[in-house]
């Protein structure tokens, strides 16, 4: 087995698929960093934004950039975008759900 297939075989499936499929391996980091930052930002927003000033909102932004580029090496055997994608739909089916009890108090009050 040749070394190019060994490591393929140990990624995980989100940047095997983008360093296979993606013309060259910088364009495929610059991918998964993208991948990786705005999967975070989702999450971010989702699950702990508040109304913050515009100086604040770009302070989180670069601790995210700069948390997603560590990040980012972590993901080629490790998977955080796979979690962050789970984090995102856990958090998403819990924004539906207190959306719906709030329209539901507001129905019977």
């Amino acid at each position: 087995m040749d070394e190019q297939a060994f490591v393929y075989d140990h990624m995980y499936p989100v940047a095997r698929i983008l360093y296979q499929n993606l013309p060259n391996y910088d364009l495929a980091g610059y991918a998964l960093f993208a991948v990786i930052f705005l999967l975070s930002a989702f999450v971010y927003k989702l699950g702990f934004a508040r109304k913050l000033s515009l100086g604040k909102n770009a302070a989180i932004g670069l601790f995210l950039a700069v948390g997603g580029l560590g990040l980012t090496f972590l993901a080629f055997f490790l998977p955080v975008v796979e979690g962050l994608v789970i984090a995102a739909l856990i958090l998403i089916l819990y924004k539906i759900r207190l959306w719906r009890e709030k329209r539901e108090n507001a129905v019977s009050h």
